[in-house]
């Protein structure tokens, strides 16, 4: 269990808000109206610069998903030696994008296409100092209906 009064941080600055209410930060593209992520100071459909910040939809349609059955390749994979497999997929954030992150449910069994899906945060690692670094998942949408 986290410690609730070890300091946090992103694992990485700019790609989503902190706090009870997380989102992820875009850009859109005010010449052709592309939505990007993480955020751009370019646009790579037209290559305008002309892009402003924006913070994305909390919630998304599961557009698919795949369970990560082996440890990736170091580099890039920074996690712990004794892996254990994840779900991963893409979340369609309505009129947005596709945003492809790791899921928090373990269990594919409970996933289907379509399902609703929301923006959390998840502990990625411990620092040697106690600081606790976060990163960003979907979690199953539990106020869904069906």
């Amino acid at each position: 269990m986290p410690d609730m009064t070890a300091p946090q941080i992103p694992v990485a600055d700019g790609l989503f808000t902190a706090g009870d209410s997380p989102r992820l930060i875009g850009s859109a593209c005010s010449s052709c109206g592309l939505v990007s992520f993480p955020a751009a100071p370019d646009c790579v459909r037209c290559a305008s610069t002309d892009t402003k910040e924006r913070l994305l939809a909390d919630r998304g349609t599961l557009w698919t998903y795949t369970t990560q059955n082996f440890r990736p390749p170091s580099p890039p994979y920074d996690g712990p030696e004794d892996f254990e497999p994840y779900t991963v997929g893409y979340v369609e954030l309505p009129g947005e994008l596709l945003v492809e992150a790791r899921l928090t449910e373990p269990d594919p069994a409970r996933l289907r296409i379509g399902r609703t899906m929301r923006l959390t945060l998840v502990p990625y690692t411990v620092r040697e100092d106690g600081t606790e670094v976060v990163t960003f998942a979907f979690a199953l949408d539990e106020e869904e209906t069906s």
